[in-house]
C-alpha cells in the first residue's frame, strides 16, 4: 500500500555519524548516514505551551553562557521576544566550540559545533522537523567556521522556512570569500536586519540586496530609570570621582591608547577623574597572546603616569554588573580606530542608560549620536578626546543636557521597542496558505501572450514575452502535447496553434545530421546543427503522444512519420533523463501501434539502462537511479512504471514505483505539503534535497508519474498524491503563494528563498497547463 506517512522524517545528508546536541537528555541518538537518521528524529518539547502557539521561531546564534557579544545579544533577542507573548515559541540553537564543556540548558533546545559542517547540517534537518515558521540568524564572519564563516551557508541553504538575518557586520570592501558568503546570505533571505542606515546602503550598493529586503532595526538596549549615577557610584567606592568608561572585550583596534593619551590632560584639569576600563581579554587574544595586550596598555598608563587614574575590571560581568558599572559612569567612550565598526552594543547600552558619549564618528556613532546627542571626536586623536571630555566636566549642565538627550533616544531602542520591531518582522515574512478551489478549466490567455507565427517564446521579463532568447524545440515540443490535450472549447487556438508548433518541431529536424535542433534565434535563425539529447529526447515525447492524441489526422500520420524518421537517434542516448522522454514517447505510440518494432526498441534497451543505472546506485537509504538529484525527476519513475506495464515486465514497474515511493518521501515537506526537489539540489553526490529553487515542470512530472503508479497498482493514494502536488500551485507550499493564475492560465517560474520569482516563461507555464490536464484526467478516472 502507498506510501506517505502523515509526516515522514524528511533525510538530510550528513558527513559522519553523529547526534544533534540537546539540552534534553530524552533526544534519541541516532546514526546519520549518506541521507540522516535511519529512524525519525524524535522531537523534544518546548517548555512553551507549543499547541497554542502561532509562530515558532528558531533562533540561530551564539548564546550565554558563551561569552561574546553576540551570545549576550541572542540572549536578549530571546528575553525581549518571548516577554508576555504566549503565541510566540522560541527555539535557541547555540554555537559552541569543539570540546565545549559549557553545559547549556533551556532555551537552548540544540547546539550546533562551529568547525563541524555536519553539525550544521543536523540542526538544519532539526528545524525542519520541529515546526519552526521562521528561522531567525546572527551573523557575524568570526562565529561560524570555514573560509569567511562559510559554513554557515550548509544550514542556510537547507532552510525552506522564511530565514530572517541580523547582520551585525556588513563590510564596505569584502574580500572574495566574504563576497561569496554574503551574496549567498542576501540570496536566501527573506528579511536582512542592520543597525545603522550605513548598513542598509551598503548591502545595496556592495551587494545587491532590494529595499524591501532590508530591515533597520536599532541595537536593543536595557529600560533604566535616568540619573542614578551617584547610588552606583557608591556601590562601587567612586565617590567623589568623575567616571570615564569604556566597555567591552579587550583586544587592539578598540582605540583605548587614545584613552589612556588623553589622561594627563584630562587628570590635571580634573584631578577626580577615573577611567574605568571594563572587560576580559578577548577569548581569541587570551589564547594566542595571554595578557600581553592588558599588560602593553598598563605599561602605556605608567609611562604617562596616570596608572592610578585607571580601574581595570578584567571580567566577563552579567549583564546586570556591567549595567550598573555603565550607570555610575558620567562619561561613556568608544574611541574605535576606524570607521570600519559597523555596530556597538556598549554605545546603544550607554545612550539608552543616559550616558553622554564621546566617540569617534564610526558608523553606529555617527548615526546614533547625531543632533547633538553625542559628541563626535576625529579618529585617533587623543587631544580631540582630552578637549571634549574637559568640556563636558567643567559645564556640568551641559553635562547633565546631553545625557538627558541620549536617554530620550534611548527609549526608541529598549529591549520591548527592539521585541515590537522584531515582531513586525516575524509577522511580515509568515506563511499563510490561500484556500483555493480546484479549478475546472484555466484560461489561455497567459500561453498566446508568449506565443507568434513562429512558436512560443522561451522567457518572460514578468508577464513580456522576451524575444532576446528565441525559441527552443522543448518548449515549443510540450506546446505541442498541450494542444493535443486541450477540449474543444479551446477551439480555434487549439487546432491553429498546434499547427505552429508542429512546423516548429518539423523545423527543428536536421535530416543532414539525423537529429534533431533546439535554439532558434527570434528571427528564425537556427543556432546550433544538432540540440542536447534532453531536447531530442523530449521531442520523440511530443511526437508519440501526439500520434495518440492529436484530434487532427493530418498530424497523427505527420507526427508517426517523423518519429518513424527521427527515433533511431534515441538508441544511443546515454543521458537517463533523455531515454526517459522517448520511452514515453515510444510507449504513446505503441497504444496505437502494438507492434511497432522501433518503439519496442526504444521502449525495452530504454527501460533496461536505466534499471542497470538503478541497480549500480540503489542502496537501502538511496533508491535512486544516479548518485545526485536533478530535474524532472519523476520522469524516470514514469517511464519504469510505463515500460512496465506496456512490456508486461514486472521488475520495470517495481524499480519505477521503489524509485518513486522513496522520491515522493522526500519531496514531502514535515507540514505534509508537496515539496519539489529544488535546482540547488542538482550538484551534490548521494545529498538530500535542497527546497529552492522550486521550479513548476516538477510539479507536472511528479503528478505524471503518481498517475502512472496508480495505473499500475489500482491504489486510490497514488491519485491524492498527484492531487497533492497540484496544490502547490495554488498556495499549499513552502511560502503560501499562488503560483498558477487560474484567470489567465499563466504562471510564475517558481519559488525561491524570497518568494515568487515573477517571471512567466514558457516552461513554467506550459507545465501548469500540462499539469492541470493531468489532474483533470486523475477527476475522471
Amino acid at each position: 500500500m502507498l506510501v506517505r506517512p502523515p509526516a515522514p522524517a524528511r533525510p538530510g545528508p550528513s558527513l559522519r555519524p553523529g547526534r544533534i546536541s540537546s539540552a534534553n537528555d530524552e533526544l534519541d541518538t541516532y546514526v546519520i548516514g549518506r541521507l540522516g537518521p535511519s529512524k525519525p528524529l524524535t522531537l523534544v518539547p518546548s517548555s512553551q505551551a507549543i499547541a497554542s502557539a502561532s509562530i515558532r521561531l528558531a533562533l540561530v546564534g551564539g548564546y550565554t553562557p558563551r561569552r561574546c557579544g553576540i551570545a549576550t545579544f541572542t540572549a536578549d533577542t530571546y528575553a525581549s521576544l518571548v516577554e508576555g507573548r504566549d503565541n510566540l515559541v522560541v527555539d535557541v540553537y547555540a554555537l559552541t566550540r569543539a570540546n565545549d564543556t559549557v553545559p547549556v540548558e533551556a532555551p537552548v533546545c540544540g547546539t550546533i559545533c562551529d568547525s563541524d559542517p555536519s553539525s550544521y547540517i543536523e540542526a538544519a534537518a532539526r528545524i525542519e522537523h520541529s515546526g519552526a515558521d521562521t528561522v531567525w540568524l546572527q551573523h557575524e564572519f568570526g562565529l561560524f567556521g570555514g573560509p569567511a564563516g562559510n559554513m554557515i551557508l550548509e544550514l542556510v541553504d537547507r532552510i525552506a522556512v522564511p530565514l530572517v538575518i541580523t547582520l551585525h557586520t556588513v563590510l564596505a570592501d569584502p574580500d572574495p570569500a566574504q563576497m561569496a558568503v554574503m551574496q549567498r546570505l542576501v540570496a536566501r533571505a527573506s528579511k536582512l536586519v542592520v543597525m545603522s542606515e550605513r548598513a542598509r546602503l551598503l548591502l545595496a550598493r556592495v551587494y545587491g540586496a532590494g529595499d524591501q529586503q532590508v530591515v533597520l532595526i536599532p541595537h536593543g538596549a536595557p529600560d533604566r530609570p535616568f540619573g542614578r549615577s551617584d547610588e552606583f557610584k557608591e556601590k562601587f567606592g567612586f565617590v567623589g570621582r568623575k567616571i570615564l568608561a569604556t566597555f567591552g572585550l579587550l583586544s587592539p583596534g578598540k582605540g583605548i591608547e587614545a584613552v589612556i593619551s588623553a589622561l594627563p590632560a584630562i587628570v590635571a584639569a580634573h584631578p577626580e577623574a577615573l577611567y574605568c576600563i571594563i572587560g576580559a581579554t578577548h577569548p581569541n587574544l587570551l589564547a594566542r597572546d595571554g595578557e600581553a595586550y592588558r599588560e602593553r596598555l598598563q605599561a602605556l598608563a605608567r609611562s604617562f603616569g596616570v596608572e592610578e587614574h585607571i580601574h581595570w575590571v578584567d571580567a566577563f560581568l552579567d549583564t546586570g554588573e556591567l549595567l550598573d558599572l555603565i550607570e555610575a559612569a558620567d562619561i561613556f567612550v568608544t574611541p574605535y580606530p576606524g570607521a570600519a565598526q559597523s555596530t556597538s552594543g556598549t554605545l546603544s547600552y550607554a545612550v539608552a542608560l543616559g550616558k553622554a558619549v564621546v566617540s569617534t564618528p564610526y558608523s553606529h556613532a555617527a548615526e546614533l549620536l547625531a543632533d547633538d546627542h553625542g559628541v563626535l571626536v576625529p579618529f585617533n586623536s587623543s587631544e580631540a578626546i582630552a578637549q571634549e571630555v574637559n568640556a563636558l566636566l567643567e559645564s556640568p549642565e551641559r553635562l547633565q543636557r546631553l545625557q538627558k538627550r541620549a536617554y530620550a533616544r534611548g527609549r526608541e531602542m529598549i529591549w520591548p521597542e527592539f521585541a515590537s520591531r522584531c515582531m513586525d518582522v516575524l509577522n511580515d515574512v509568515q506563511v499563510s496558505v490561500p484556500i483555493r478551489s480546484r479549478p475546472a478549466m484555466l484560461g489561455l490567455s497567459g500561453l498566446l501572450r508568449i506565443c507568434d507565427d513562429t512558436g512560443i517564446l522561451q522567457h518572460s521579463i514578468y508577464g513580456v514575452p522576451d524575444r532576446a532568447h528565441g525559441y527552443c524545440v522543448d518548449d515549443n515540443a510540450r506546446a505541442l502535447m498541450l494542444m493535443n490535450r486541450l477540449g474543444e472549447e479551446a477551439e480555434p487556438h487549439r487546432s491553429r496553434m498546434a499547427m505552429i508548433f508542429a512546423a516548429f518541431v518539423q523545423s527543428a529536424w536536421n535530416p543532414d545530421r539525423s537529429e534533431f535542433r533546439n535554439f532558434m534565434g527570434f528571427r528564425r535563425e537556427w543556432l546550433e546543427e544538432v540540440g542536447s539529447e534532453d531536447s531530442c529526447g523530449r521531442t520523440l515525447w511530443a511526437l508519440g503522444a501526439a500520434v495518440k492524441e492529436s484530434p487532427l489526422l493530418s498530424l497523427r500520420h505527420w507526427a508517426r512519420d517523423l518519429f518513424d524518421i527521427s527515433g533511431l537517434s534515441a538508441i544511443d542516448f546515454r543521458s537517463p533523463r533523455a531515454t526517459a522522454f522517448a520511452m514515453l514517447g515510444a510507449d504513446y505510440l505503441l497504444e496505437t501501434a502494438p507492434s511497432h518494432e522501433l518503439a519496442t526498441t526504444i521502449l525495452g534497451d530504454g527501460a533496461d539502462r536505466l534499471m542497470s543505472l538503478f541497480a549500480a546506485v540503489d542502496q537501502p537509504d538511496w533508491r535512486w537511479f544516479e548518485t545526485r538529484l536533478a530535474y524532472d525527476n519523476s520522469r524516470l519513475c514514469e517511464a519504469m512504471i510505463r515500460a512496465g506495464l506496456r512490456l508486461d515486465r514486472d521488475d520495470y514497474t517495481r524499480c519505477g514505483l521503489t524509485a518513486l515511493e522513496w522520491l515522493m518521501a522526500l519531496q514531502t515537506a514535515p507540514a505534509g505539503h508537496f515539496r519539489p526537489i529544488g535546482s540547488d539540489s542538482f550538484s551534490n553526490d548521494f545529498a538530500g534535497p535542497q527546497p529552492f529553487d522550486q521550479q513548476p515542470v516538477e510539479i507536472w512530472a511528479a503528478m505524471d508519474a503518481c498517475l502512472a503508479a496508480f495505473d499500475a497498482t489500482s491504489e486510490p493514494g497514488w491519485r491524492d498524491e498527484a492531487s497533492r502536488a497540484f496544490e502547490w500551485f495554488s498556495g499549499r507550499n513552502d511560502r503560501g503563494v499562488i503560483v498558477g493564475d487560474v484567470e489567465s492560465g499563466t504562471c510564475h517560474d517558481g519559488i525561491n528563498p524570497r518568494g515568487l520569482n515573477l517571471n512567466q516563461g514558457a516552461e513554467s507555464v506550459l507545465a501548469y497547463q500540462l499539469a492541470h490536464c493531468t489532474l483533470q484526467h486523475i477527476g475522471h478516472a
